[in-house]
């Protein structure tokens, strides 16, 4: 994928729109986008440990966890299996933790922040529904462009 700025991309395409959240980027990838699949859960990663070892073709993980900061719903172990997997990236409206071990894995990490708490494994949640946080509403298959400068989404390809 070309290189991704997404004031260029939102100057260029106005009907893209830019979450409202001010996202910390911890991937060594700093830069990436792609089709948008979604995980809505809380406090818990089962749904995100099943996708991470699905072949990602380049995808972008979006993780609605209701902007919890008290349980990670990524850590290091599941970053290099999205990294193996060809994903491009996840975006979490939630915590990681592991954050000197994401930050050398190759992959887009995005999220709200940091905790070293893992998550209960109940294998609750739900997968491909639509999602809606920082003021925008995210449907699978939507495009997610991703980098330090915050998460744009649109119905369309942009680059």
């Amino acid at each position: 994928m070309p290189a991704i700025s997404t004031p260029d991309l939102t100057d260029a395409h106005p009907d893209a729109s830019a979450i409202e959240l001010q996202f910390a980027s911890y991937g060594r990838i700093r830069q990436f986008g792609g089709r948008a699949v979604t995980i809505k859960c809380h406090e818990d990663n089962s749904l995100v440990k099943q996708c991470v070892s699905e072949p990602g073709e380049g995808r972008v993980i979006v993780v609605d966890g209701g902007g919890s900061l008290r349980r990670a719903l990524l850590g290091d172990m599941l970053a290099e299996q999205a990294a193996a997997s060809g994903w491009a990236g996840l975006v979490i409206n939630g915590a990681v933790r592991d954050v000197d071990q994401i930050a050398a894995t190759a992959i887009g990490v995005q999220a709200l922040g940091h905790c070293p708490l893992k998550t209960e494994k109940l294998g609750m949640g739900q997968r491909d529904v639509p999602v809606a946080f920082g003021g925008v509403s995210i449907a699978p298959g939507d495009y997610i462009y991703a980098d330090n400068n915050g998460v744009i989404v649109s119905k369309r390809p942009l680059v």
